[in-house]
């Protein structure tokens, strides 16, 4: 059995501190809404959302704001394990 350090513990909720101020600078406020309510459905898909969204934002693929339809397609593409590309 592992267990976590303090250390490990604050890094982590450091990590997901980054993630959330990321997220609401990058989604409007229905599309974190969505990413809310996937949340609770299907935690893996949420957390694979984020990772991706913020990839994209660290590589600076990610020009504008993210709207509930736009994150209604890279949710279906996710789901169905396919890559999506944002079109600019």
């Amino acid at each position: 059995m592992t267990y976590i350090t303090p250390e490990q513990l604050q890094q982590l909720k450091e990590i997901e501190k980054i993630k959330k101020m990321i997220m609401r600078k990058l989604l409007t406020k229905e599309a974190l809404e969505r990413l809310g309510r996937v949340k609770l459905v299907k935690p893996s898909l949420a957390e694979q959302l984020e990772l991706y969204l913020v990839q994209l934002y660290q590589q600076g693929q990610l020009k504008t704001v993210i709207d509930d339809s736009k994150l209604k397609q890279i949710l279906t593409s996710l789901a169905k394990g396919q890559k999506f590309k944002l079109i600019r």
